[in-house]
């Protein structure tokens, strides 16, 4: 398969590269680095990466970020910075990619488990996780040409501990190698509209 991964460079984008990349041909994103480079919460620039690479077999998207601090500290804009980054940039890579995907391929998006088993802080994340697994179950549905949607809803990988251990505290690690499997089966699989938890 010919697979687009968004992400591709943190510690989640190169577990799923490491798994897929052993039988599939990749073309990595990366916001400022990689085969492409990309602002997937700009729509326009989502639309035109798609034109520019062609079709693909399967998209994959590791990436997404949320503001962590506590609740009193949130307001509207702290908590939409999580919805756009997070939430609607990979939404964008399922509506600007619907026409690009090859038929029966697939995304496969990535949340987290803050929504399952929340921390101090983490109120932005877990929203965010919230409404993705929403996105998939309402989206999976009514996906065209047997085309497939799922999630994979990772929790701390031992590659991340080091960094950012602290804020999961009582937490157990996930192995990296355990979350790139998920993506395989996402992938490779014949499920949709599933959330592919790691535990």
């Amino acid at each position: 398969m010919r697979i687009l991964i968004v992400g591709a460079y943190g510690d989640v984008g190169r577990a799923a590269c490491a798994a897929l990349g052993e039988r599939h041909e990749l073309i990595r994103a990366g916001r400022s680095r990689g085969d492409v480079t990309l602002d997937m919460s700009d729509a326009a620039a989502v639309t035109a990466m798609f034109s520019h690479i062609g079709q693909v077999d399967a998209v994959v998207s590791t990436a997404g970020e949320v503001r962590f601090c506590p609740l009193a500290d949130h307001d509207h804009d702290t908590m939409l910075y999580g919805m756009r980054h997070k939430v609607m940039g990979q939404i964008n890579l399922v509506l600007c990619g619907l026409n690009t995907v090859a038929d029966a391929g697939s995304f496969t998006l990535t949340s987290g488990i803050l929504d399952r088993d929340p921390v101090r802080d983490g109120i932005g994340a877990a929203t965010a996780n919230g409404a993705l697994s929403g996105f998939v179950s309402g989206a999976a549905i009514e996906m065209p040409r047997g085309l497939r949607l799922n999630v994979v809803s990772p929790g701390l990988l031992d590659t991340s501990q080091d960094r950012y251990g602290a804020l999961f505290p009582g937490h157990a690690p996930v192995p990296a190698e355990a979350v790139g499997r998920a993506y395989v089966k996402a992938v490779e699989g014949a499920g949709t509209g599933q959330v592919i938890t790691v535990p």
